[in-house]
């Protein structure tokens, strides 16, 4: 997929962005639409805020205003996570019509959060409204009891259902694995019997007992669904990943039923799959059932239409409009033709200031790379900010061309790729807590060659993600002060380059060769993390080139890159470990795609010390000694990686993954684990999110101010009664 994922520990490590993933700057149009008529009545349905905002009086001149209190990014640390929170700035500035229209498609956003609870795994529901259900009675034993057992078992049951919300569901977020309760299953069922049983997801004629029996078992035994996402090679993917987007078939069944679908030789295929459940009916015949209105999903989906239609009567343009009423007709069709029609309409909308990506997007979550999550990012454009990416996707073609690729798999007409940095509102679904910090979109390979795409960076997250720096990762994992001091001064623009580039000229590089079938019918499993392999090596390789001084977006000396390098290689080979238990392969499709660059460099430059392994003080490093020479191999390796998508090479694809990117150091791993964890920094982080407060004169939105809840339980509570849509089973 085309997303860009952060590293907390990376971050942390030297301030800066890594991994990889999403106009050219225009002109902002002044909205001449009038404001909408939006009813009290729309605006007030799923209990949203509709009272009026009554503003602040005036202070007089004369009275001392006190300064306001810096801004608290870091809300809590629980487990291996940090929730922080992020900052809107700008909002207040825009005309009240973007703003009504963020205010819907923020809605419309929310209203869809069900769906990814439900598509990673089918108990989540029960499993999210149990923990709704009990935790007020957990939160009077955790906060007033004097008893130390019942104490220790409250606060563990609290962390585990932090866990879960931070994840959308029982599943890490990250690594794909199974998280266990750390309470026992006496103290759960304490808590189950101490709440009125109509609050209980129970199903039709199910006792209390008989739903805490099945509970516990999803719950608490690790046999069961220990993994959301399997990509173990030899493994049937699909009946080991606990994934909810096949039923009762195989991975061959799947294969099989695709092949016989699907025409390579199509210009302009479909993306098969990506909006619904595989199942088997009655007679055992595989059946597609798609999210849709008056479909699977439907009462969410509805209410994320009704808000749609809320933003179309408002849209900046007849560009944006057109998207937002294709958007609508995909959610009420069901047709993947009429998603590639909004796909193409989106890129085509590039003078809007407001934007937002709002579908099934993602295929990481499907082993197989078919069926895609629910997410969606609202936002705005930061005007200032977007000129440095602006300026390299100005110059895409001069990119291709130069590209140490094969001439026969370069584009030769580089269309429509815009570039900005954006300011985020609200993310849901896969898109939060954790979140991404970079997005290029759409993926269908056909539409990003004859019309292009859109490549963002979330510069409010990104500025976020740098608050909230505790440090402490440089002095531990750099070689020397040198390197140190390179990362302080430069790798924070480093990163941000990295993930523009990544995004800009990465994704939207290289052709398929004519009647190659798409990277997830060809790569297969390998596919995501192949891309994201070629699109950081993209970055890589023209980090150090003289074309972006000569843009002005990195000062002269070759720094700048080098310490991107440092990182990359540090991270890649050793840091990203903090991530993984001991025992543990690399499966995530950015992890993998890190370690296979990191380590097929080190192996092929290893004759000439390009980069070595260090041990000094019983402690392992990794120093680049050749920057020009460790450039030289990433252009080679995104030589072959682009040959391996163009030409469809399986093997090959799967070799390098298998060869490099899977199989970790026990030795090495075991000392980064021990180094990592004196430093009490939790490895991954995502966000409390803004809360938009609609403020009504006689029924219609005059204005929409922006709130920042401080408590994130709080706040995944009143989404839970806000948007709660979907029954338990679907």
């Amino acid at each position: 997929m085309k997303r860009t994922q952060v590293s907390v520990a990376a971050l942390l490590l030297a301030s800066q962005l890594v991994g990889g993933c999403a106009t050219t700057a225009s002109t902002t149009t002044t909205p001449t639409t009038a404001v909408g008529n939006a009813t009290t009545e729309a605006v007030s349905q799923l209990g949203a805020a509709a009272a009026v905002v009554q503003e602040a009086p005036v202070a007089p001149a004369s009275a001392a205003v006190p300064a306001a209190p810096p801004f608290q990014v870091v809300a809590e640390q629980f487990a291996d996570l940090r929730v922080l929170r992020y900052q809107v700035p700008g909002f207040e500035t825009l005309e009240p019509q973007q703003k009504e229209l963020l205010y819907y498609l923020y809605e419309a956003a929310l209203s869809g959060r069900e769906i990814i609870y439900d598509q990673n795994y089918r108990h989540n529901l029960r499993v999210l409204r149990t923990i709704q259900a009990v935790w007020t009675a957990n939160e009077q034993r955790r906060t007033a009891s004097t008893n130390p057992r019942e104490l220790d078992q409250a606060t563990k049951f609290a962390t585990y259902a932090k866990r879960v919300w931070f994840s959308n569901g029982i599943h890490h977020h990250y690594s794909t694995r199974k998280m266990l309760p750390e309470c026992t299953p006496a103290y759960f069922r304490e808590l189950i019997f101490a709440v009125d049983a109509k609050q209980l997801p129970l199903e039709p004629s199910e006792s209390v007992t008989k739903f805490l029996g099945a509970m516990t078992t999803i719950l608490f035994d690790p046999a069961v669904a220990p993994k959301r996402v399997n990509q173990e090679a030899g493994k049937d993917l699909v009946k080991t990943s606990a994934m909810n987007f096949y039923q009762g078939v195989s991975q061959t069944e799947v294969e099989a039923y695709y092949k016989r679908k699907i025409n390579t030789q199509d210009p302009q295929p479909i993306s098969y799959g990506l909006n619904s459940r595989l199942v088997k009916d009655k007679q055992g015949q595989l059946q597609e059932r798609k999210w849709m209105t008056d479909g699977l999903y439907d009462k969410a989906l509805s209410q994320v239409v009704f808000w749609l239609n809320k933003a179309v009567e408002v849209a900046e343009n007849p560009e944006q409009k057109l998207a937002l009423q294709k958007l609508v007709k995909f959610y009420q069709t069901g047709d993947l033709k009429v998603w590639d029609e909004y796909n193409i309409a989106w890129v085509h909308d590039t003078k809007s200031r407001t934007d937002v990506v709002n579908g099934f997007i993602e295929v990481y979550g499907d082993p197989l790379g078919y069926r895609a999550s629910y997410e969606s990012v609202v936002s705005f454009k930061d005007l200032e900010a977007t000129k440095r990416i602006q300026a390299i996707g100005d110059e895409a073609q001069w990119f291709e061309d130069n590209s140490p690729i094969k001439p026969e798999h370069k584009k030769q007409n580089v269309v429509g790729i815009t570039a900005k940095v954006i300011t985020a509102v609200v993310e849901a679904g896969d898109a939060a807590p954790a979140t991404p910090i970079g997005i290029n979109l759409p993926n269908a390979t056909w539409i990003r060659k004859e019309h292009g795409s859109k490549s963002v960076n979330l510069g409010n997250i990104v500025d976020a993600y740098g608050a909230a720096d505790a440090g402490g990762m440089l002095d531990e994992f750099a070689y020397d002060e040198a390197e140190m001091q390179r990362a302080r001064q430069f790798a924070g623009m480093a990163g941000k380059l990295h993930t523009d580039m990544h995004e800009v000229i990465g994704h939207a590089s290289g052709q398929i060769n004519k009647g190659v079938g798409t990277p997830k019918e060809t790569l297969k499993s390998y596919a995501s993390a192949l891309e994201e392999a070629r699109a950081d090596l993209v970055a890589l390789y023209y980090l150090p080139d003289a074309k972006l001084v000569q843009l002005g977006v990195v000062p002269a000396g070759g720094e700048l890159a080098k310490a991107e390098y440092d990182n990359y290689i540090r991270n890649g080979l050793m840091t990203q470990l903090v991530r993984l238990q001991p025992g543990e392969t690399v499966e995530e499709a950015h992890m993998r795609n890190r370690q296979m660059v990191a380590k097929w460099a080190f192996e092929k430059g290893q004759k000439d010390k390009v980069v070595e392994k260090v041990t000094r003080d019983g402690k392992t490093y990794f120093r680049v000694n050749d920057y020009e020479k460790l450039r030289g191999l990433f252009g080679q390796l995104l030589r072959e990686l682009q040959r391996i998508t163009s030409e469809g090479d399986y093997a090959a694809g799967k070799a390098l993954i298998e060869t490099y990117g899977v199989k970790v150091d026990p030795v090495l791993h075991k000392e980064v684990l021990a180094r990592y964890a004196k430093l009490n920094i939790a490895p991954y982080a995502g966000f409390i999110q803004p809360k938009l407060v609609p403020v009504l004169t006689n029924g219609r939105i005059t204005d929409v101010k922006v709130e920042y809840p401080t408590d994130f339980a709080q706040q995944m509570l009143e989404y839970g009664r806000k948007y709660r849509l979907l029954p338990n089973y679907n």
